[in-house]
């Protein structure tokens, strides 16, 4: 299954846990290097939450009539935090080991508490999943062959996370009330994850290869306008992989280490993906007709 939005989260809290400390004296990044090191030798599937149900748009989180929209610490004490509060839209949270709670938008100083960073297991006590069914999903339970149906006990879904004072030790815990932080880990993580939709192109891959095949099965491989939609079908998809590698091209190096690719043309890239796809799928079901 994925691992792209953990990996997302990894790399944009490597750099804001170490500005955070470089600003607080706080010792977030050493916590974080721990729990890479752990993520890193057992292997796990890290899920990245981070979209909050938000609310009425116009205002912040502490300005909600319902102080749950947004997720936020509730209590603490001498072993760790208490969150509760929710997160929108995850998809294949359900199916990772861990789950990395992030802020989701510009936080301020009335929002301290929701400026909350946080890594629990997926199986934490307090936690319920909405489960959201897929448009498709229905195939996957239904019989008749498994020709197509990938993994179908642990493909993708969408869920809504309800946290109930969820238990955060001080340990898996990677911001606490810096809200002047929220943006610059929003922004980043940001950065990487519209980069990994170059990922579509995997995809796109396989349908202009489904439809070549299906041309040369109906006997009409050398047609001009057969040819023609799928040359622009490669031309669509390796247009969506450029971008995304001439962000990466374009990274450059935060204080802690890492690399940060390119805003602009991880922007280009994400902004492709909401495109091109769909015409690529369309111009394979003409060639199927």
């Amino acid at each position: 299954f994925q691992r792209c939005v953990g990996m997302d989260a990894l790399n944009s809290l490597h750099s804001t846990t170490y500005e955070i400390d470089e600003k607080h004296g706080t010792d977030y990044h050493k916590r974080f290097l721990e729990f890479v090191k752990m993520i890193q030798k057992e292997n796990l599937v890290i899920g990245g939450a981070m979209t909050d149900p938000k609310g009425d748009r116009s205002k912040g989180p502490s300005e909600q009539d319902d102080p749950d929209l947004f997720t936020r610490i509730v209590d603490s004490d001498e072993k760790g935090v208490y969150v509760s509060g929710a997160k929108a839209h995850q998809t294949g949270c359900i199916n990772s080991h861990w789950i990395i709670l992030m802020p989701t938008i510009r936080l301020t100083q009335n929002d301290k508490e929701y400026a909350i960073v946080g890594a629990i297991p997926a199986d934490v006590k307090g936690l319920t999943y909405i489960y959201g069914r897929q448009s498709c999903d229905t195939r996957v339970m239904e019989g008749g062959g498994d020709i197509d149906l990938g993994n179908a006990k642990f493909g993708g879904q969408e869920v809504m996370m309800i946290l109930g004072r969820v238990f955060i030790p001080w340990d898996k815990l990677f911001m606490n009330g810096e809200f002047e932080f929220a943006s610059m880990l929003v922004e980043r993580f940001t950065c990487y994850h519209r980069r990994s939709y170059a990922c579509k192109t995997g995809l796109g891959d396989v349908l202009i290869g489904a439809a070549a095949t299906i041309a040369d099965y109906n006997g009409v491989p050398n047609v001009s306008h057969i040819k023609d939609k799928i040359i622009e079908m490669t031309h669509l998809n390796e247009t969506i992989f450029a971008a995304g590698i001439a962000s990466s091209h374009q990274g450059h190096k935060m204080k802690s280490g890492v690399y940060l690719n390119d805003d602009m043309l991880a922007q280009v890239c994400k902004h492709n993906v909401t495109r091109f796809p769909y015409e690529i799928s369309r111009l394979a079901q003409d060639i199927a007709v």
